[in-house]
């Protein structure tokens, strides 16, 4: 049964029977997992999805691979003409958004779009304007990767609940939803890693009502791919600061 058929939502002015989806996906040298996401997405239980891609300008072909085939796959593509950042790809996919809820979905294979009911559901059901897919909140599978990632990841967790006066323990997760008026009413500024605490900041400080959900997560190695480092840490720290006062 499709998931819209069976989602209800009563105290929501989105129509869980008919409501649609945008799948924001920035998008910087994946030419090895891109394919694999848009058909991961196209098969997810919600079937009213826009997939958006923006690519950041890719140089390993994965610009020349949408332009070529998988552009077709796909609702929109958007080409920056100088690399930026993820928090630039994320203001041009957010700002070309037409669904009634918005969620992130990374480029590579860390995070499933089968979770799209678990992050939906709070917001058809519970009157949620924003969920966090945690990775550390859930009895779902979860690859083994980098011990001092994790520490840093609860570090800047810890420092972000304690500005923001909220109790996530994921707030650097990709897998972020949102009531679509909700994220197109901040102004974000970040153009790298810093988005994430700066959207959390932002929305927090608006009073919006957050939810967070468990979800599986296959974490990457810098190796196949990974690109967050020591220095997006330290970024991420101003941002929190800055944003939790301006």
């Amino acid at each position: 049964m499709p998931y819209s058929e069976i989602a209800s939502q009563p105290d929501s002015n989105i129509d869980s029977q008919c409501f649609t989806l945008s799948v924001v996906i920035p998008c910087y040298n994946e030419v090895k997992t891109l394919r694999q996401v848009i058909e991961r997405v196209r098969s997810s239980p919600i079937p009213c999805t826009e997939i958006i891609i923006v690519d950041d300008f890719s140089t390993d072909g994965t610009r020349e691979l949408l332009q070529n085939e998988l552009g077709a796959l796909v609702d929109k593509v958007l080409y920056h003409p100088v690399n930026r950042g993820k928090g630039a790809a994320l203001r041009t996919g957010f700002a070309e958004a037409t669904g009634d809820i918005v969620v992130i979905q990374d480029a590579d294979l860390e995070y499933d779009p089968a979770d799209f009911p678990r992050l939906v559901d709070p917001i058809l059901k519970r009157g949620a304007d924003v969920v966090y897919g945690s990775r550390f909140a859930s009895g779902e599978a979860r690859r083994v990767v980098y011990f001092w990632h994790m520490v840093a990841n609860r570090l800047l967790t810890l420092l972000s609940n304690i500005f923001s006066d909220l109790n996530l323990t994921d707030m650097e997760t990709c897998y972020k939803a949102f009531r679509r008026p909700v994220i197109q009413s901040i102004t974000l500024e970040e153009d790298r890693f810093g988005i994430e605490p700066e959207m959390t900041m932002k929305l927090a400080r608006k009073r919006y009502i957050f939810f967070e959900v468990g979800i599986s997560y296959a974490g990457r190695t810098y190796e196949e791919g990974k690109k967050i480092g020591l220095k997006d840490a330290f970024r991420a720290v101003f941002a929190i600061i800055k944003y939790s006062f301006s």
